[in-house]
């Protein structure tokens, strides 16, 4: 392998080279990815309660105005984010080996993107002006397209970060950066700057993350150069790329059609609930998959290992879903009466029928892990393409019946797709019918026994006390139930101790001097 150089010092030259060969030791392992999952929940956390407390604090210092200009402009930076790394952060953390050369090679092909995205966007300002009949969007624009070259800076970098498994230091950068654009956004809107405060803080994070990126990882690159073994990785970036861009029309389409033909209205009370009801999964579900798809990665010549991990791994995430999915179906009126109030009361049926897809979601998200760790992208790009009609296809049977019936027919369609996407994604990676049963039949029992204990306390409270405390007796027990049936009436406890053993240790110790 061709030597790797970070600076002249001989320790951060070993650095280079570990990260580089991909090369952990089985105890390291197992405490990185841990300690690393448990640091990333608690980052997510952080970030969610930092922006709540940002928006409500904004709230009160712009106006629906200042919000509806950086929508204008958020739309299309959004949907031109999907194509910012080219997948190619993927291909840095999956390879078993990578040389200095080939990662340069991908650090100046994800810049030369970035230049390319940022081009586009300043030139759309004019367009984007002119087609909400708002001046004011063309300097929104072109001063938001600098978000891009920034991203393309820090990918490579951060992606280094991931393959050696320094997930504690990923964290500490998203945290530093999220606080440091909250308060200059505070900052400004407090002086009077309006809508330009929402667009510095979607400006400072990305260059704060830059920084602090380089810093943490001061990996210098070298000068780019077109080899043969560079035509997998962009081939396979390029699917990457491609698959997120299926998902995310397929999963997005039923609000484009509730929009265009029910109104704001009927989007507003299908959005909220949507968000009520995979909002924490996601969050869940997208900081164990940062720390999953590097591990599975650095697993890959080890088949016993890697299906080991993936099924401990993908039980633990259906672990901590069921009990949102039995909530949003037993609970949803409780729940939409607290956190949104009496105005939305016509989420209350949406959020009940979502509770399906939210349920599928966890049965076959995961399975991304692997098929990407193993290099089996294209299958995952072909079981998109699977997905993408037959969801659309759902969405339009309900269209008809408004909210509601748009979520039964999302609901319906991710049903029928399950089982299908899980035999197609499992097929020749070691991992068995049998093995994936005895992996979700744990959590989907005691679902099952929880959901049945929570229907029976409320019908027998309905009537005997006050709404708000029926639903609390109600959730608490059922909870308790879903707890007890998972640790002890299955083989889940020793998984779920060993997290929180794992997890209490994160909160003592600090991370080994190369995560520092």
């Amino acid at each position: 392998m061709e030597e790797v150089k970070l600076t002249e010092g001989a320790s951060r030259r070993g650095v280079a080279q570990e990260v580089l060969s991909g090369a952990v030791a089985t105890a390291d392992l197992k405490k990185k990815s841990v300690r690393g999952g448990a640091a990333t929940i608690m980052g997510q956390g952080f970030g969610m309660a930092l922006q709540i407390g940002t928006t409500v604090v904004l709230a009160r210092l712009l106006s629906p105005t200042d919000y509806g200009l950086q929508s204008m402009v958020f739309t299309l930076t959004a949907f031109l984010s999907l194509f910012k790394d080219a997948g190619l952060n993927a291909v840095t953390i999956q390879r078993e080996s990578l040389t200095h050369r080939e990662i340069s090679t991908l650090f100046w092909i994800n810049v030369g993107l970035g230049v390319v995205l940022m081009a586009v966007v300043a030139g759309a300002g004019p367009f984007l002006a002119g087609f909400y009949k708002e001046p004011r969007v063309l300097w929104l624009t072109v001063a938001s397209s600098s978000i891009f070259v920034f991203n393309s800076l820090t990918i490579q970098h951060q992606a280094l970060l991931d393959r050696a498994m320094r997930f504690s230091t990923s964290v500490k950068i998203s945290m530093l950066s999220a606080a440091i654009g909250s308060v200059v956004a505070i900052v400004i809107a407090a002086l009077g700057g309006g809508y330009w405060s929402l667009i510095c803080q979607n400006i400072i994070i990305p260059l704060t993350a830059m920084i602090a990126t380089w810093i943490a990882m001061p990996w210098m690159p070298g000068r780019p150069r077109w080899t043969p073994e560079m035509r997998p990785m962009v081939r396979f970036g390029s699917i990457l790329t491609l698959n997120g861009l299926v998902v995310y029309i397929a999963y997005n389409t039923e609000k484009i059609l509730l929009g265009r033909f029910w109104g704001p209205a009927a989007l507003g009370l299908y959005g909220r609930a949507f968000q009520l009801s995979n909002l924490p999964v996601q969050q869940l579900t997208g900081a164990v998959s940062s720390v999953a798809f590097p591990m599975l990665s650095r697993l890959q010549g080890d088949a016993q290992r890697l299906r080991h991990s993936y099924l401990k791994a993908h039980s633990l995430i259906l672990a901590l879903t069921v009990p949102v999915v039995v909530s949003c179906a037993l609970f949803a009126d409780g729940i939409v009466e607290i956190v949104l109030g009496p105005k939305w009361t016509g989420s209350v049926m949406v959020l009940r029928l979502l509770a399906p897809t939210v349920l599928v979601f966890a049965l076959v998200n995961p399975l991304d892990w692997i098929l990407r760790a193993t290099g089996r992208v294209e299958r995952s790009l072909k079981i998109a393409i699977l997905i993408a009609p037959v969801v659309i296809l759902g969405v339009l049977s309900g269209l008809h019946y408004g909210p509601q019936g748009v979520a039964a027919g999302y609901s319906a369609a991710m049903l029928l797709l399950a089982v299908p996407i899980v035999g197609w994604a499992i097929h020749g990676t070691g991992i068995t019918v049998r093995d994936y049963v005895s992996c979700v039949k744990p959590p989907l029992i005691s679902g099952l026994v929880a959901g049945a204990t929570g229907w029976l306390i409320t019908f027998a409270c309905k009537g005997v006390m006050p709404p708000k405390v029926s639903l609390a007796v109600a959730v608490t027990i059922s909870m308790g139930a879903y707890t007890v049936m998972l640790l002890f009436g299955s083989r889940q406890k020793d998984l779920i101790l060993d997290v929180l053993k794992q997890f209490m240790r994160t909160k003592q110790n600090s991370e080994p001097a190369a995560d520092a």
